[in-house]
C-alpha cells in the first residue's frame, strides 16, 4: 500500500516501508518475500526471534480461556504465576510486581511509587528526581522528564517536569586522560552526591540509571564499582536507587537481571521489551518489600493505575517467555554468543578509520563512530550519518539501531545491536558481514 493510501500515522511520515508479512527465527519477510535479519530484535524486544511456537501456543490458549478481567475487580492466573517466576529470580528485596504495557509506563509507575512511599513514609518533602545526561527513559511526559536525551527532550521543553541530570558513566568519552576505570567511576557517581547535597539532603525521592545504557548512548555499561558507590550514596541520604532495565534487562546483557553484573540491587526495577520478546506489550515495575509495605500499612492504595495493567493475554506471553529464558539456558548462551559476536566485531572493525570505540555485554553491544580515532573526534551532524547507515544496513537485508546524538544529543553516531539470543553464530556472522558492506557503503559517500 503506498503512502498516500494509508491512513496510519507513522513514525516518519515521508517514510515508504515494505509491509512485514511474516517471522520466522531471527528473519522477519516483507511483501516481496525479502527476508531482513533482525539484528536489534526491533529495539532489543525480539529475544527469541519472530516464530516461537510456545509463546504463540500460551497466547491463543489465554484467548481462549480468558482474554481480559480489569484489576480493580480480579487477579489472573498468568499474572500471578508470572509475577511469582520474576521475584523468584529478582536480585535483593524485590518482592512485588506491577504489570504495565510498556517502558514508559514502567518508568511512570516508578516515579510515581517513588513519591508516594516517602509522603506515606512520612517525608513529603521529597520531591525531586535525580537522573543521568544522555539516558533515554520512555516518551511520556515523566519519562521524558526523567531521560537526558536532549534531542528527544528539546521541543518538549517547556512541558517536562523540573529535574537534575549528572553525568553519565561513559568511560570512552569523557575520562580524563590517564584517569583509571575505577577512579572514573567514583569521581562520576559522586556528583550524585554533590547533587543531592546542592537539592537538599532530605529533598531527593530518587535516582534513577540504566545499568547498561541502550539507545541513546550505545550499549555503555558502568565501569567497575560505579554502581556500587551509587548505592552507598542513595542509603546514606535515604534515596531510591530505581534502575532502567527496559531495555538492556531480560537476559540481553546476559543475566537475567542486568544489575546483577554489577553485584547491586535497587529498590525499584523497571522491564518491558525483552520480557514479552514483541509478542505482547507488556512491561513491569519491581518493588521492594519495604517500599511494598509501607504503602500496605499506611493508605493501601498506590494511587496509579492502567486500564491494561496485569492484562491475562500479555501476562501469560510473558510467562512463556521468561520460563523459555531459563528453562532452555538462553541467558548463559546469550554470554557465550556475545563473547563471540564482541570477537566478530572486533576482528572486522577494530581497526577501522572510523570506528572509535567497541562495546558493551552479552548481545547487546555498540559500535562508535569517530571522524578522527585518535582524538575521538565525532563526524559533523550535517553528514547524518546514522540515518545514512540505517538505510544502507536495510538495503542489505539487516536490521540495526543507529543513532545520533551520541554524545551531547546533538553530536556522535553509533549502531546499536541486539539480535535474538536464539541466533547462531553462522548467523552472527552474517550480520557482522551485512553491517560491514553498510559501513564501507556509507563511508565511500562521507
Amino acid at each position: 500500500m503506498s503512502q498516500t493510501q494509508s491512513h496510519v500515522f507513522p513514525r516518519h511520515c515521508n517514510a515508504s516501508l515494505p509491509t512485514a508479512v511474516g517471522g520466522d527465527g531471527c528473519y522477519l519477510i516483507d511483501a516481496d518475500g525479502k527476508r531482513y535479519f533482525d539484528g536489534s530484535g526491533g529495539a532489543a524486544v525480539s529475544c527469541l526471534g519472530h516464530s516461537n511456537a510456545r509463546v504463540r501456543d500460551a497466547i491463543k490458549a489465554q484467548v481462549d480461556q480468558l482474554a481480559f478481567a480489569h484489576t480493580g475487580f480480579f487477579t489472573s492466573d498468568p499474572a500471578e504465576q508470572l509475577a511469582d517466576l520474576l521475584i523468584e529470580n529478582a536480585p535483593g528485596e524485590l518482592d512485588r510486581v506491577y504489570f504495565v504495557s510498556g517502558g514508559s509506563e514502567a518508568v511512570e509507575s516508578a516515579i510515581k511509587l517513588a513519591r508516594q512511599y516517602h509522603v506515606e513514609n512520612g517525608e513529603p518533602q521529597r520531591r525531586h528526581l535525580i537522573a543521568r545526561r544522555q539516558s533515554y527513559h520512555g516518551n511520556t511526559i515523566g519519562a521524558l522528564s526523567a531521560g537526558g536525551n536532549a534531542w528527544r527532550r528539546q521541543q518538549f521543553a517547556p512541558l517536562l517536569l523540573d529535574m537534575s541530570h549528572i553525568a553519565p558513566c561513559y568511560e570512552y568519552a569523557e575520562a580524563a586522560e590517564g584517569e583509571t576505570p575505577e577512579a572514573y567511576g567514583q569521581r562520576v557517581a559522586n556528583e550524585l552526591e554533590a547533587e543531592i547535597q546542592r537539592l537538599g539532603e532530605d529533598s531527593v525521592i530518587a535516582f534513577i540509571a540504566e545499568p547498561v545504557v541502550g539507545a541513546t548512548l550505545g550499549a555503555v555499561p558502568s565501569v567497575p564499582g560505579y554502581f556500587k558507590r551509587v548505592r552507598e550514596i542513595c542509603d546514606r541520604y535515604g534515596v531510591l536507587l530505581i534502575l532502567d532495565e527496559v531495555m538492556c534487562g531480560m537476559g540481553r546483557t546476559g543475566h537475567l537481571f542486568a544489575c546483577d553484573a554489577d553485584d547491586v540491587a535497587p529498590d525499584i526495577l523497571c522491564i518491558a521489551k525483552g520480557l514479552g520478546a514483541g509478542y505482547q506489550p507488556i512491561g513491569a515495575m519491581l518493588c521492594s518489600r519495604a517500599i511494598y509495605d509501607t504503602i500496605a500499612q499506611g493508605t493501601g492504595f498506590f494511587q496509579h493505575g492502567h486500564t491494561y495493567i496485569g492484562h491475562p493475554v500479555a501476562a501469560a506471553a510473558g510467562l512463556a517467555v521468561v520460563s523459555e529464558l531459563l528453562e532452555r539456558d538462553l541467558v548463559p548462551q546469550v554470554q557465550a554468543r556475545g563473547a563471540y559476536l564482541h570477537s566478530a566485531l572486533t576482528a572486522r572493525f577494530a581497526q577501522h578509520a572510523h570506528i572509535g570505540d567497541i562495546r558493551g555485554r552479552g548481545l547487546f553491544r555498540g559500535l562508535e563512530f569517530v571522524a578522527d580515532r585518535q582524538t575521538k573526534t565525532p563526524f559533523d551532524p550535517a553528514l547524518g550519518l546514522a540515518g545514512k547507515l540505517t538505510k544502507a544496513a536495510f538495503a542489505e537485508g539487516l536490521i540495526c539501531y543507529p543513532m545520533p546524538g551520541t554524545r551531547d544529543g546533538r553530536h556522535g553516531d553509533h549502531v546499536l545491536l541486539a539480535p535474538p539470543f536464539i541466533a547462531t553464530e553462522t548467523e552472527l556472522d552474517e550480520m557482522v558481514d551485512r553491517l560491514s558492506r553498510a559501513v564501507d557503503t556509507v563511508m565511500a559517500g562521507v
